[in-house]
């Protein structure tokens, strides 16, 4: 429909019309996103300039362990303690530890870069040569990782091509790993130590 086509309508009338064209979908029915409006290869670019930390979130299903590798990780509030992190749609992990609804964020240090990478690819054995303890809600603690969260789903957003999960702290531990793992325009890296 043209932009002229409610030219003689007053204001409150072209209103009744404007709602009245967006429920013509339908009860429910989920309007459709605005045209992006910046390049994707732009945006991941541009945000890879935004360093971070890294994480394996962790949880116990089906008596095995099964976890993945996350890089939009933060904490939310501080009262009540709640984390978020970011699964992408396309993980194969995540709604295996979805299922389960305990998890242990494994903030991963400095020399972890290869566990990182192992958790990240789906269809192998994450855990072999693993090592890790339970935390008392009963997800993998990975040895040597920076800190430990232990924590429970909260509630799970839409985040367009990734979930957006909210999760409340159970517990915090800080782990013997000394610096965390960085990543930063598309690679891993370290803090400089102190001089």
């Amino acid at each position: 429909m043209s932009s002229h086509s409610h030219s003689g309508l007053s204001g409150s009338d072209r209103t009744r019309a404007d709602q009245s064209a967006a429920n013509s979908a339908g009860p429910g029915a989920r309007p459709a996103p605005p045209a992006p409006l910046v390049d994707s290869a732009a945006f991941r670019d541009v945000l890879s300039h935004f360093a971070t930390g890294v994480v394996i979130v962790t949880a116990m299903a089906g008596g095995r362990p099964v976890g993945l590798t996350c890089q939009s990780f933060t904490a939310l509030s501080l009262d009540p303690p709640m984390i978020l992190f970011c699964p992408a749609r396309t993980s194969t992990s995540w709604p295996v530890l979805a299922g389960s609804g305990r998890l242990c964020v494994n903030i991963l240090s400095a020399d972890q870069h290869e566990i990182s990478n192992g958790f990240a690819r789906s269809g192998a054995d994450k855990f072999a040569g693993v090592a890790w303890t339970p935390l008392p809600n009963g997800a993998p603690a990975l040895d040597s990782a920076a800190a430990h969260i232990g924590a429970t789903v909260a509630e799970v957003h839409d985040g367009g091509d990734h979930h957006i999960v909210t999760c409340h702290v159970q517990s915090l531990r800080a782990g013997e790993g000394g610096a965390p793992l960085l990543y930063y325009r598309s690679e891993y890296r370290h803090l400089r130590p102190r001089d």
